[in-house]
């Protein structure tokens, strides 16, 4: 069973689950990884999942819920901003550098979705970070202000202007005194698909919306005024900043998200490597694990232990 931990991120205190491996686990020289979780989900769904197989690889694995989620603090409730997402990466390395148990020379980390560019943003300035995953990963800011490539969701600068009025006049609501306007990020029931809804959303309601992964904190709303922190924020715009620290980057091939990883790839330095998964799509990664995890356990292995 995980251990329930907090830290303090920007003052919000954060609550994560450390995973540590078990006496008969293979000798990892105490090296450690933070797993962080996509926009919308928790700590207990995919992230602890990957924490748990990682720990029982012989990896000390922290994952916790981002400020303003779960079971961390801040208000209003499922606030999502990059900034705060990626302080959250930075300050959950901190905490490991505080225990007995962790070598604070051997940390990695690793991003899901919405994180897989929250913990390479992190990474390009934290050099703490030795070793960089991500799992099917997606840059929030280039979703909202553009749509997904290759789908009908797409925005123009009139849908995005009209967006960032409603951000501004929700900002102006709650200075007012009334509650958060908040909106759903996944369609809530089947009835709300349509053959214009991308994969990822369509899979992305069969993963948080049904006995699958559901999670009574994994609410699938977030308020409105998250548009004007996500829209001017960019993911791996600074990638080569990485280099000369590993970067891994895994896809499903039939990933609707899968350009982002090649594009964020295109834009690292040597050494990286994107590791494509047969059959798999952007969702199925989180919880169908066969394809992947061994070349997670082996990249961490290689780079963090030798």
């Amino acid at each position: 069973m995980p251990r329930r931990v907090e830290f303090l991120s920007k003052g919000i205190t954060v609550v994560g689950e450390l995973y540590l491996p078990s006496d008969s686990a293979p000798d990892r020289k105490h090296a450690a990884i933070v797993i962080s979780h996509p926009m919308g989900g928790v700590k207990e769904q995919t992230a602890g999942l990957h924490a748990k197989l990682l720990a029982e690889s012989g990896f000390i694995a922290l994952t916790f819920d981002a400020a303003y989620q779960g079971e961390s603090g801040g208000e209003p409730r499922g606030l999502e901003d990059p900034s705060q997402r990626a302080e959250d990466v930075r300050s959950a390395v901190t905490y490991l550098t505080t225990l007995k148990e962790v070598d604070p020379e051997r940390i990695g980390a690793l991003g899901i979705c919405a994180s897989g560019g929250y913990v390479p943003f992190a990474a390009q300035t934290d050099v703490r970070i030795k070793a960089v995953a991500t799992l099917s990963a997606a840059d929030v800011g280039s979703l909202f202000r553009e749509g997904m490539k290759g789908t009908a969701m797409k925005t123009d600068s009139a849908a995005l202007y009209q967006a960032l009025l409603a951000s501004g006049q929700a900002r102006t609501a709650e200075a007012k005194g009334e509650p958060a306007v908040m909106q759903p990020l996944l369609p809530d029931s089947p009835e709300q698909i349509t053959d214009a809804t991308p994969v990822l959303f369509k899979e992305g309601h069969d993963y948080y919306r049904t006995p699958r992964a559901q999670h009574c904190r994994s609410t699938n709303r977030f308020p409105l005024r998250s548009m004007d922190l996500i829209v001017n924020y960019s993911s791996f715009a600074f990638n080569d900043l990485i280099s000369p620290r590993p970067l891994l980057m895994i896809a499903g091939s039939e990933a609707d998200s899968r350009y982002f990883s090649e594009e964020a790839i295109a834009r690292a330095k040597e050494p990286k490597e994107l590791y494509v998964v047969k059959g798999q799509t952007h969702i199925s990664l989180y919880d169908h694990v066969d394809g992947h995890i061994q070349k997670l356990v082996d990249f961490f292995t290689t780079h963090l232990t030798q």
